[in-house]
């Protein structure tokens, strides 16, 4: 029986993904009905998405840089959708 890995999409910038990284871990997700990125603040997930990063870095990337993409994007994501009302408190 042949038997193949499940490959990621080609993604044609590092941010991209990087962003891809942090969604498969589930550090980060889209909001529902504005589709910006939010963090989730897990840190599991977030050493998920480090972990990823320095075994599986792009093509061409070393792994410190691809760790280092990852907490970049990470960083630059907040917790809350700019959009959405805020929640009453």
């Amino acid at each position: 029986m042949l038997m193949t890995k499940e490959r990621r999409p080609a993604i044609r910038t590092l941010r991209g993904w990087a962003i891809s990284v942090l969604q498969e871990a589930g550090a980060i997700r889209e909001c529902e009905e504005h589709g910006w990125m939010q963090e989730r603040a897990d840190p599991h997930a977030r050493d998920r998405a480090l972990n990823i990063a320095g075994r599986d870095p792009p093509a061409g990337v070393f792994p410190s840089g691809a760790a280092a993409e990852v907490r970049d994007v990470l960083d630059s994501i907040g917790d809350t959708c700019p959009e959405c009302p805020p929640e009453p408190d």
